[in-house]
């Protein structure tokens, strides 16, 4: 891109990072996409359902897309969200479509019976509450979620925040042996690594605004002068790359 170094983050800076709709990096970044396709899945699973829950749906994107694809939601279609821009937009966009939203903090217990939903699912949740997913899963029900993997985008991080030994509890090994502690019986575990371009310095600099705990303390003011680094090692090699980690799971509650 042609704009400088100001301009670009200037321009990072004015762009809302409400909902998780990421296309304000069409053509300035480039996602590799696990090879199961989430949302198609996601669909497949609604369609089966009778009384679903997602969990942390951020704005509702990929939800309605799945409602989308499966023609419609189950009878009984509930989404948690806990960060209140979002769960404005989620409201917004799901009402309409049949799906209440509870706006429920990322740490707290989920609001619901035991037993309330045949399906529990998830895309990206920034905490997973094994036991509580456990606990409204019905039994015989099912958990299939899309997990941020460990070790995502550490090299993003550490270009930031420098060398650091990322925490493992977003292992998918891990994760596994979680939802088993908590009674369930994983159905299936997989995990890919997946590649993550940036072409521009501010779409970097929106990215961590939007994705806040890749750098937890990030702001363009704290960060100006690696970002200035960032944007002349784009412009010398056309091109910064990171590594995604992304887990798929599919755990079951046993049957009474």
């Amino acid at each position: 891109m042609n704009s400088s170094f100001d301009e670009l983050l200037a321009e990072a800076e004015a762009a809302p990072v409400d909902g998780w709709d990421f296309s304000w990096l069409d053509g300035r970044a480039t996602e590799q996409r696990p090879s199961w396709g989430y949302r198609r899945l996601l669909g497949e699973r609604l369609s089966g359902a009778s009384a679903a829950l997602d969990v942390q749906t951020g704005g509702g994107e990929v939800l309605a897309g799945a409602a989308a694809r499966a023609a419609g939601f189950p009878r009984t279609m509930v989404a948690t969200e806990g960060w209140p821009p979002n769960a404005a937009r989620a409201t917004r966009l799901l009402h309409p479509l049949g799906a209440v939203l509870a706006a429920v903090p990322e740490d707290a217990p989920l609001p619901f019976a035991d037993g309330a939903f045949d399906l529990v699912t998830s895309r990206h949740p920034a905490v997973v509450h094994w036991a509580e997913i456990a606990r409204v899963l019905a039994p015989d029900g099912s958990y299939v979620a899309q997990h941020v993997g460990g070790r995502t985008n550490v090299e993003l991080s550490a270009f930031f925040l420098g060398p650091f030994e990322p925490a493992d509890a977003r292992e998918h090994e891990v994760e596994a042996a979680q939802a088993r502690a908590a009674g369930l019986e994983v159905v299936q575990c997989r995990n890919e690594r997946l590649r993550l371009e940036f072409f521009d310095v501010g779409a970097v600099a929106w990215f961590l605004r939007k994705v806040i705990w890749t750098v937890p303390d990030f702001s363009v003011d704290r960060y100006r002068e690696r970002l200035r680094e960032l944007h002349e090692l784009i412009g010398r090699e056309g091109v910064f790359v990171s590594t995604m980690s992304r887990t798929l799971i599919e755990a079951r509650k046993p049957a009474a």
